[in-house]
């Protein structure tokens, strides 16, 4: 059995496709709207067969998320996203570090998932 994706519902989905086309370097794979008022995006990254499914849907109201879910992303330098996300006032959590070799930021996507960004030093 393997992942293939994971499907959230957002509000805005252009705000949502920079969120994560920027932040989180993935790379639209595929949009379409299979009626009118609903618009779906695949966004993924290089190397990985998971991809991110983003759905808007104008019927559906307001994304309800769980609080206790979160997206992870590796990333090649915490302290760049910091600084990045500070030039631009978004708000993180962090930085943690609960081993030496291990250290990680949350921030809030435009619906308000979770996403950690995290550099490990192996």
């Amino acid at each position: 059995m393997k992942l293939t994706w994971v499907t959230f519902n957002v509000r805005d989905m252009e705000r949502s496709l920079e969120f994560y086309r920027k932040w989180a370097g993935l790379s639209l794979n595929r949009r379409f709207s299979p009626r009118e008022g609903s618009d779906i995006a695949f966004l993924g990254s290089e190397g990985t067969s998971t991809e991110l499914e983003l759905i808007c849907n104008s019927r559906n109201g307001e994304p309800r998320h769980g609080k206790d879910i979160s997206l992870g992303f590796a990333v090649p330098s915490l302290d760049r996203v910091m600084g990045e996300l500070e030039k631009e006032g978004i708000p993180y959590q962090g930085p943690f570090s609960p081993a030496p070799s291990v250290r990680y930021i949350y921030v809030e996507d435009p619906d308000g998932v979770k996403v950690q960004f995290h550099h490990s030093e192996n």
